[in-house]
């Protein structure tokens, strides 16, 4: 039996659905699996190996020129190459209305959530099976319970394997700091990864900084130059990220969809939320711990913080100092099994 996954973003969306195709898998080793995923987030599919074709779509770069010669070839080749699989089933993971319309160009049996559950719930009317599941759960047991009512089987949800590995040997003595995210609201201080740097710095750790834009690699050469010892890393392609996840010693991070990945990765992984909830989306690991600001407007769930000018240094940072910061990630690190 042929299933087509479709769960195209956010990078932390498409890590939480992992989970649920290492159930499938397991209970039924009879089927196959392809996915059709956001091209960006490709990379991260290719580390599961019970992923035989992955089908890149574009969507983000159709919507900035929908009406280009373009973007309509490259539409027409996806749905060609969607079509000419023949699959048996497909499974809309994402519960949009854009995801159901992707799932139903294939041409095959969809099923997804029913209307009360998905998160949009007229998605629902494209599929030919619809499933109810509890909206109070994480997204990674929504999503495994979502395979096995539609594949027949029921996950035991006191486990979480991710079934990825990055692919890297050993383990370095760095500790990598996503610093970077999309809304202000949810970066620390630049000060406190400077602090945070030092002190691990001081320990013989070497921290690395990545960076995906020119502020973010304004941030990250802020720090390198208030901690020597930590090291800016050049930009680089998402697989490449994983495979430095892979073999840092641990990870600090925003609310970010890198620091899902580290979590995912089995690194002993930090999460600060500062003006979200982890709640029923947060980071979750064998090694994965959350810091929560500690403030009575959080979590504003509001991109810019509206009690400072823009660029300043939002209330909630001071919830969670570096020192705070440092001592559970060695609480992390002193505890992770090999």
């Amino acid at each position: 039996m042929k299933v087509l996954i479709v769960k195209m973003s956010s990078m932390g969306d498409v890590v939480h659905t992992l989970p649920a195709l290492t159930d499938a898998l397991k209970a039924r080793p009879d089927l196959t699996f392809d996915w059709c995923v956001e091209a960006a987030f490709a990379p991260l599919v290719r580390l599961h190996p019970g992923v035989r074709r992955i089908h890149e779509i574009r969507l983000r770069s159709w919507r900035k020129a929908p009406l280009s010669p373009a973007t309509w070839r490259a539409a027409a080749a996806l749905r060609r190459a969607l079509k000419a699989e023949r699959y048996d089933l497909v499974i809309d993971a994402q519960g949009l209305i854009k995801s159901a319309l992707v799932a139903r160009t294939a041409g095959a049996k969809v099923a997804g959530l029913d209307k009360a559950s998905a998160r949009e719930p007229l998605a629902a009317r494209f599929y030919d099976e619809r499933h109810a599941i509890p909206r109070d759960r994480h997204a990674i047991d929504r999503l495994r319970l979502l395979f096995g009512e539609i594949l027949g089987y029921t996950p035991d949800l006191a486990t979480l394997d991710y079934g990825i590995a990055a692919p890297a040997e050993g383990q370095a003595n760095t500790v990598v700091l996503l610093h970077g995210t999309t809304w202000p609201s949810k970066r620390w201080s630049t000060a406190n990864w400077i602090e945070l740097a030092r002190a691990l710095v001081a320990e013989g750790l070497t921290p690395q900084l990545p960076h995906a834009d020119a502020a973010e690699e304004a941030v990250a050469r802020a720090v390198v130059a208030g901690a020597p010892g930590a090291v800016l890393l050049p930009r680089a392609p998402l697989g490449e990220m994983a495979a430095l996840i892979g073999r840092a010693a641990a990870v600090v991070g925003c609310d970010t969809g890198l620091t899902h990945l580290a979590a995912a990765l089995d690194r002993p992984t930090l999460a600060l939320f500062l003006s979200t909830k982890p709640g029923l989306t947060g980071v979750a690991g064998r090694r994965a711990a959350v810091l929560e600001a500690t403030i009575a407007c959080a979590p504003c769930r509001k991109r810019d913080c509206p009690l400072v000018p823009a660029g300043e240094v939002q209330p909630c940072v001071g919830t969670i100092p570096p020192s705070l910061v440092l001592d559970n990630l060695h609480r992390l690190i002193g505890s992770a099994a090999p």
